[in-house]
């Protein structure tokens, strides 16, 4: 069962440049911090020096999601002095279509108006009943997005065209939880390319590893070191040189795929490896398969590997909880590359004995 709007939805924000230039935060409902305005203000691409309009954005920040869509105000009566605005919504859940439908409907609302009375009453409509409906800007049903799809949206194949076998490595860090950082000039490519990424450890279905737009400010920084692995995107090519915030570095508009040595050792690859990015890039490339049945794919093999490793594991204390057992993980004689695999994978699910 999910969750009503009510307990995802946290608030709605206006954001104006006026004929002046400059970007300001006008109005939110019900509240929005002074840190998170300050960052959403970064985010929203109004306050950008290259004048680029971004008609979405989302990403995360110390568990709140943003979503946030910027319009250009052509011949509205209601807003003489306003050359764009943006909407920004803060929510709990990972969702960009849901979002984005429901920030274009109170874009439409708002050039309509000019008022924000007008979006505070289809907010609370969405947050009290999931649905807001006028006839002229169209209505939102908050149950036709629901979080499966939002998972799925994205395109494996499209990564695997581009990365091929080296999809492994990709694989190979999130199975190990370690910390990936891409970039690319262009936001909407990183969007696109890190969204997908979570879907190559299906199982855990957790997209809160996902940070799709950071910026190279100490207090994004700070939370994002905070937690244990992510996937963070980068517009700033400047973050090339930050080591200390990544383990995997992918340059996405180059097709690099650079391993830190810190984690050279813990993400040898080896024959284990070389089969499981053969099944992704057969499966990718077969044309009859829709996305969803190659994350399937992927994601049959990781049961496996799981399995082998429950098979190794023991439960020793009162608490219950499976560790691994080194010496029958020695036995077993597996490669090297495997039985290091296995152990980094153990370590990451917390199946070490401490």
């Amino acid at each position: 069962m999910a969750e009503p709007e009510a307990q995802l939805l946290r608030a709605v924000g206006l954001i104006e440049k006026d004929t002046n230039g400059d970007a300001l935060w006008v109005w939110c409902y019900p509240s929005v911090t002074a840190e998170l305005r300050t960052l959403l203000l970064r985010k929203c691409c109004l306050t950008d020096e290259n004048k680029l309009l971004h008609t979405f954005v989302f990403g995360q920040y110390k568990r709140s999601w943003f979503y946030i869509t910027t319009v250009e105000v052509q011949d509205s009566p209601a807003l003489k002095k306003v050359t764009h605005f943006s909407i920004v919504l803060t929510a709990k859940d990972f969702n960009p279509e849901k979002y984005s439908a429901f920030t274009r409907i109170l874009c439409r609302i708002y050039l309509k108006h000019g008022s924000p009375v007008k979006m505070m009453e289809s907010y609370i409509a969405v947050l009290t009943k999931g649905i807001c409906q006028s006839e002229e800007n169209g209505s939102f049903l908050s149950k036709d997005f629901d979080a499966r799809k939002a998972y799925l949206a994205g395109s494996i194949k499209d990564i695997v065209s581009q990365f091929g076998m080296e999809t492994v490595i990709l694989y190979t860090a999130l199975m190990l939880k370690k910390r990936i950082v891409v970039y690319h000039p262009r936001i909407e490519a990183i969007q696109e390319f890190t969204r997908t990424l979570p879907a190559l450890v299906w199982h855990r279905q957790d997209w809160s590893i996902l940070h799709s737009y950071v910026h190279l400010n100490e207090e994004e920084l700070e939370a994002l070191k905070a937690c244990t692995g992510y996937i963070a995107g980068f517009t700033d090519s400047e973050v090339n040189s930050r080591s200390d915030l990544y383990d995997v570095y992918v340059n996405l508009a180059d097709s690099e795929i650079t391993v830190s040595p810190v984690v050279k050792e813990a993400m040898t690859m080896g024959k284990l490896h070389k089969e499981i990015g053969q099944l992704i890039v057969q499966s990718a490339e077969d044309p009859d398969k829709s996305d969803s049945q190659v994350i399937k794919d992927i994601s049959l093999k990781t049961k496996e590997i799981l399995a082998t490793l429950a098979s190794l594991t023991e439960v020793s204390d009162g608490n219950g909880k499976p560790t691994l057992n080194a010496e029958a993980l020695k036995q077993k004689r597996f490669p090297p590359a495997t039985e290091n695999f296995l152990f980094h994978l153990a370590a990451a699910e917390q199946m070490l004995k401490i």
